[in-house]
């Protein structure tokens, strides 16, 4: 297994750790090519019920090498260049795309590419002291690993314009008022309030979160039509399945309920 990328499956719950702390958890080939593993291994393995997305050292990830890329390597042609980038922009795709939530622990930074890869998660958690940028224009680059569109999305185009063509540095709580992030907490509380919260997702109806949130994913493309008929179809599906006669059981019995995401 790749060393720069740990994984971790207790409860359903799979914690993917970039683990570079001495470069922040910058993103190397090594590293990338660990990143697209876990990410396919979360979405394949019927075990996992969640992901919980996070760095190692008290950082997200700064994103891409810097220091790597200004090392005077021997430049590759365009197309080489071009397919090793698209591919490891594969773990943005496969993270947003499959029936699985996942959760960001955004901590220390999370900045460039590694702002992509949060973007592209379910809900992102940040501790207080975070700071948080596009930073792609500061290092003469137009953005990369979907941010532009998982930004454009979740705020909209002129927000995202702002962001990307700007580049400010946001405070965890500035990215929370404009909906950047879904929840700040103190710095030392971090790791517990990310765990907690991907756990609760792990234990959760996995069947129905995961058509929550393939239909959430429908709405970014599909006509109003095609949208209510995916509804129908995962709302019908979800009717037949255990975990929604427990949840209709313990509601009568008032009760909590105890999901097995079948």
């Amino acid at each position: 297994m790749n060393d720069m990328v740990l994984q971790e499956l207790e409860g359903g719950l799979l914690t993917i750790t970039m683990n570079r702390p001495e470069r922040k958890n910058a993103l190397n080939p090594e590293m990338v090519a660990g990143l697209v593993e876990a990410a396919r291994r979360a979405a394949d393995d019927p075990e996992v019920r969640a992901v919980l997305f996070k760095g190692a050292g008290g950082s997200f990830c700064v994103g891409g090498d810097v220091k790597s890329m200004a090392a005077g390597r021997a430049p590759l042609p365009f197309e080489v260049k071009m397919a090793n980038l698209r591919r490891g922009m594969e773990v943005s795709r496969i993270l947003h795309q499959m029936p699985k939530p996942v959760v960001a622990q955004l901590d220390g930074a999370a900045a460039g590419a590694g702002l992509s890869m949060a973007l592209s998660c379910d809900l992102r958690i940040a501790s207080e002291s975070c700071k948080i940028t596009t930073a792609f224009a500061k290092v003469g680059f137009s953005g990369d690993y979907g941010g532009t569109y998982f930004l454009t999305q979740l705020l909209g185009s002129a927000r995202a314009r702002e962001l990307y063509l700007m580049s400010p540095v946001l405070t965890a709580k500035e990215a929370h008022a404009i909906g950047m992030v879904t929840k700040v907490v103190p710095d030392a509380e971090i790791e517990t309030a990310a765990h907690e919260l991907a756990l609760s997702l792990a234990q959760g109806p996995s069947i129905a979160l995961g058509f929550i949130k393939r239909n959430i994913n429908n709405a970014e493309h599909l006509p109003l039509e095609d949208c209510f008929d995916g509804e129908a179809i995962h709302h019908t599906r979800c009717s037949d399945t255990e975990d929604h006669k427990e949840a209709a059981k313990a509601f009568v019995e008032k009760r909590k309920p105890s999901f097995k995401g079948a």
